[in-house]
């Protein structure tokens, strides 16, 4: 990526010598530009929030910033893109989007992120840092940026406006006002579960802003909990667990099962973990943050249970799901099996057949599909 700090290498995480999908836009490029040429001042506290694969950051180096960010492989990739670039350890202060925000901020970039939510619950968490001095410029491709989210910078933080785009890329330029009544933040969002839906019906869900349909059980979910293995016990994995509450009807219907929730995102483990304990459940559970099932002993594992993501931001790939199927394998033991629910057109029996050797469909409708692989 060619900016006025240098040329930094830049990769996405994990490393795949087939990924073709940069790890910086048009978006990127147009604000250090823009800081460049408006000679923005960047001694103070310079904080960049979801920076999505650390190209920010890495070209900010030297200036000290610190990254906020609610995505595991997107932390990952900046600490592998600022090794990369020589940037001692340390120089870049790596935040989650759940850990406490720094105290003053005098320089705000924001990359725009596909949730709304998050970006509503974030920038409520760092307006009490943000001063009348504060520079705040916000980013992204034009398809990303709505009359929606300049609402809420002139809601939460105060004045603002956005640039020409350029190269389908668009800035937004904030003024903070210190003297703005902000809004309660509304996340987490708590509701109850259908009577319908097994054993965690009438149950409670806790959402951190930016987990996928934060305000109401979604449809592929639904169907999925209503077909899910019962009586099994054992090791079982909610693989990408979001809020957790298919690890949680499953830990419900069997106290006996020790369940392990990850998810790369840290607002989707904070939410499972919340949504566990809100219902009481009896036995073990482990909540994780991490790239799939990565760091899982091969073989330990009796069932692993998974609705994958299709989208990488606004990229439509199933690379995810690939690495998702390609890790519930190695983790899986020998008779353990992989349920996975998907929309009927995306073709997943194709993918399980190829790395299992098998794939029996478990129940559909006219828009989901619930599958099963076995390990043999």
């Amino acid at each position: 990526m060619t900016t006025p700090w240098g040329e930094p290498a830049l990769t996405r995480f994990p490393e795949d010598p087939r990924d073709r999908l940069r790890a910086w836009d048009a978006s990127d490029e147009y604000l250090l530009r823009y800081l460049a040429e408006e000679r923005v001042p960047l001694d103070g506290t310079v904080v960049v929030l979801g920076d999505r694969w650390g190209a920010l950051v890495t070209a900010l180096a030297a200036h000290r910033p610190v990254q906020i960010t609610d995505s595991y492989l997107a932390q990952e990739a900046t600490r592998a893109n600022l090794a990369r670039a020589g940037v001692a350890p340390g120089a870049v202060r790596l935040l989650t989007t759940q850990d406490p925000p720094p105290e003053r901020i005098d320089v705000l970039l924001v990359r725009v992120p596909k949730s709304l939510a998050l970006l509503e619950d974030q920038l409520l968490r760092l307006a009490p840092a943000v001063h009348a001095g504060t520079v705040v410029v916000g980013t992204g491709m034009v398809k990303e940026i709505h009359t929606s989210t300049l609402r809420l910078f002139e809601t939460i933080l105060g004045p603002t406006r956005t640039s020409l785009a350029e190269k389908k890329a668009r800035l937004i330029f904030c003024t903070p006002d210190p003297a703005l009544e902000r809004p309660a933040n509304p996340w987490p969002y708590v509701y109850t579960l259908p009577h319908d839906i097994g054993p965690a019906a009438h149950g409670t869900v806790v959402n951190h802003a930016g987990v996928f349909c934060a305000d109401r059980l979604d449809i592929g979910t639904r169907f999925f909990l209503g077909h899910l293995p019962a009586g099994r016990g054992g090791r079982v994995v909610d693989l990408g667990c979001g809020n957790g509450v298919v690890g949680t009807s499953v830990a419900l219907a069997d106290p006996g099962s020790e369940v392990l929730f990850v998810d790369e995102s840290f607002q989707a483990v904070a939410s499972a973990e919340a949504t566990y304990q809100a219902n009481g459940v009896p036995g073990h559970a482990e909540f994780r943050v991490g790239d799939g099932l990565a760091g899982v002993p091969s073989g330990s594992v009796d069932l692993v249970l998974n609705n994958p993501p299709f989208h990488s931001h606004q990229a439509t790939t199933d690379a995810t799901a690939w690495r998702m199927f390609t890790g519930a394998r190695r983790a899986l033991r020998p008779g353990g099996e992989l349920w996975v629910v998907g929309n009927r057109h995306l073709g997943y029996h194709v993918k399980l057949r190829k790395l299992f050797g098998n794939s029996r469909l478990v129940a559909s409708d006219p828009k989901f599909v619930v599958l099963k692989a076995v390990k043999r």
